[in-house]
């Protein structure tokens, strides 16, 4: 029971990183119509921009994670701004294979630093571990639920009290009409990428203690855009249950299934999905669908 209880705990932090990664998988897409498949390495990048700031150039742990994810903001900023605001208007291949295209370029310049590539890193924002008697917990786990958490309730928050999360939401109802009421709908483009890639970051940072700072660690978002599409990619709290709710349930197939099953897991869902809830567990089944 103990193990289960752990296994369980392992699974939701590991899912609220994965919700984190979905959360701006679905940010863009609802603002943007456009599905980002460069996330995975946006979140590799903050990580090592934290580790970078940090060691070499000093900074305290906590100022060099809020340097990252500042630094990775303006980076989707910018990339919007000069890059992907071409897509609008073409088809949807053309958005898809530029944040492939720039996703790329962002891991092989990674990958020509030669440190990056000689080992993994820590990022030592919680070691150790909490004992609540006889369950033991990583204290890691522990911090990766807590952030997740109030960092949902500041986007809560944001979208419901300020007036750029209320232009944000009027765009990714309907460009258009907002554009008519007066929304600047280019500058809530921007803003929703700056968004996605900041969050992208801090999902990078949040991920450090659990597995480290190395080059691969960006393939998370191949599990994070599942648990976007289980959340039916247009649902902000949706795709955060969707990536706890795919953390659990591949954390319980480590510990009852063979080994490597768990990582087929993500994948047997979301055909499961598609093929029985096409708009997603928000969405309804197929039948409301039609």
């Amino acid at each position: 029971m103990l193990a289960l209880l752990q296994v369980l705990a392992s699974g939701i932090a590991i899912g609220c990183v994965y919700g984190l990664v979905a959360l701006s998988f679905v940010l863009i897409y609802k603002a943007t119509e456009t599905v980002s498949f460069m996330q995975g390495e946006l979140l590799m990048l903050g990580a090592f921009a934290a580790l970078g700031l940090h060691l070499g150039a000093g900074l305290p742990l906590a100022l060099a994670a809020a340097g990252a994810v500042a630094s990775m903001a303006l980076l989707g900023a910018g990339l919007e701004r000069a890059v992907l605001r071409r897509a609008i208007g073409q088809p949807h291949l053309v958005a898809v294979l530029l944040t492939f295209g720039l996703g790329l370029m962002v891991r092989g310049g990674i990958a020509a630093v030669p440190v990056a590539t000689q080992g993994m890193y820590r990022l030592p924002f919680a070691d150790g571990s909490v004992q609540l008697g006889p369950l033991t917990l990583a204290s890691g786990h522990l911090l990766v639920i807590g952030a997740t958490v109030i960092l949902a309730g500041l986007l809560a928050l944001f979208f419901r009290f300020t007036r750029a999360g209320l232009a944000l939401r009027a765009c990714s109802e309907d460009a258009r009409v907002a554009a008519l009421m007066g929304v600047p709908v280019d500058r809530m483009h921007t803003l929703a990428w700056s968004l996605g890639a900041a969050l992208a970051a801090v999902a990078g940072l949040l991920l450090a203690p659990i597995t480290f700072v190395h080059l691969n660690m960006g393939l998370v978002a191949l599990k994070a855009f599942p648990a976007a599409v289980l959340g039916g990619l247009t649902s902000l709290p949706g795709a955060l249950a969707g990536g706890v709710f795919l953390g659990v349930v591949e954390a319980v197939a480590g510990l009852l299934l063979p080994e490597g099953v768990k990582d087929a897991v993500p994948y047997a869902l979301l055909l499961v999905v598609l093929l029985l809830f096409p708009g997603g567990f928000a969405g309804g089944g197929a039948r409301s669908g039609r």
